[in-house]
């Protein structure tokens, strides 16, 4: 059997207490999860990156697939998928992680997380982001996730 297709696409949105409600909030949520896939090389991902200082405009480049922070294996047929969670970046409390998702080919994952930061010597307000990865295995057409995902992890949790 040849290589089979991995297509990773990774996004994250970045705000402050200022998109927390209102108008800004409702933008916020209005940011796709999904965007059409450039043709990237084997290895890379697309990463994508919004952010409200720009009204979350997207900006997507190609990064290396080994800085994005999922795991990826290949085993008897399937992938497996598994967003790492570094323990600086634990808020919201996360006790229980859903089990990695093993996908068949034709099958993608979209999984959520987010987060809360404060600069480590407070003086800055908390700052919030949601990474997203959508990941699909075998060969897909670049608009595959701008559709219903095969499976849907929502593993966010509040962030007050």
């Amino acid at each position: 059997m040849g290589v089979v297709e991995i297509t990773v696409q990774w996004i994250r949105t970045f705000w402050t207490k200022q998109s927390r409600g209102g108008e800004a909030a409702a933008r916020r949520n209005a940011a796709p999860v999904g965007f059409a896939v450039p043709s990237v090389p084997p290895s890379f991902a697309h990463v994508v990156r919004m952010h409200e200082r720009d009204g979350f405009e997207p900006h997507g480049v190609e990064e290396d697939l080994r800085k994005v922070d999922v795991q990826l294996r290949e085993a008897d047929g399937r992938l497996r998928v598994l967003p790492r969670v570094q323990p600086l970046f634990a808020i919201p409390p996360r006790p229980r992680r859903p089990p990695a998702v093993r996908l068949a080919s034709g099958q993608w994952v979209r999984w959520q997380l987010n987060y809360r930061f404060s600069s480590a010597a407070g003086v800055r307000d908390w700052s919030y982001w949601l990474d997203t990865f959508n990941i699909a295995y075998g060969p897909v057409d670049a608009d595959v996730f701008l559709s219903e995902p095969t499976v849907h992890i929502d593993e966010q949790g509040p962030l007050r």
